[in-house]
């Protein structure tokens, strides 16, 4: 099964792709797992990538293209793949229809996670981070520490990422209506959107996909 994952920062995209590539013995491939193996291993489109980055710049559609098609022709996608945070925008999806027809192939579904906009706020902007250790996490309302502003698990201070302000959330939300969301209507054109509802516990939303996407759960 071949599918491309969109919704809005805060979905749960990262996550929900990790379940959904687990259940459908599938690669998830994301664009930041593209761009750190590209960069580590020092391909040619990662030495790109990196002299865009360096100065600060947007890494230019085409690398970014470049990245996805290499990964996309490794022995384990030869039966499909999850793609997550690619394709970005419609010049992107068009070259990833160009791309999959040449091969032969076609997407199967484009999975989009639907969240209210005060949803995506409240989810980001209400967590904290623990300055010792990023991989504790919390969140003032859905998982609060048991005393405010401390790690429960080393103790450490826990603070708000500065991209994780409530100004700077909204900011990613505009770029995402006006880059990223116009992607569904051009899948939607297709037939290829399956939209599902995003709210709820993890575990919940998983089910809710691979029953959209006709699929069994493991």
């Amino acid at each position: 099964m071949r599918i491309v994952l969109v919704g809005p920062p805060g979905a749960g995209k990262g996550t929900q792709a990790a379940f959904l590539a687990k259940n459908l013995s599938i690669p998830h491939i994301s664009t930041g797992d593209l761009f750190r193996a590209n960069i580590s291993q020092g391909t040619e489109l990662g030495k790109q990538a990196k002299s865009y980055m360096d100065a600060g710049n947007l890494v230019p559609d085409e690398v970014t293209i470049g990245m996805a098609e290499d990964r996309m022709a490794q022995p384990d996608a030869a039966n499909g793949f999850l793609l997550d945070g690619f394709p970005r925008n419609v010049s992107q999806a068009k070259a990833l229809d160009e791309s999959l027809k040449a091969q032969g192939v076609a997407l199967d579904a484009v999975l989009d996670l639907e969240v209210p906009e005060d949803e995506v706020v409240k989810r980001i902007a209400g967590r904290r981070i623990c300055r010792n250790d990023s991989s504790h996490v919390f969140h003032v309302e859905y998982s609060k520490p048991k005393t405010e502003g401390v790690c429960d698990v080393c103790g450490g201070e826990l603070y708000q990422r500065a991209d994780d302000k409530e100004e700077t959330v909204r900011k990613r939300l505009e770029v995402y209506h006006n880059e990223t969301e116009p992607i569904i209507d051009h899948y939607k054109a297709q037939g290829l959107v399956v939209t599902i509802s995003a709210l709820g516990k993890v575990d919940e939303v998983t089910a809710r996909a691979m029953a959209a996407l006709g699929a069994d759960q493991k």
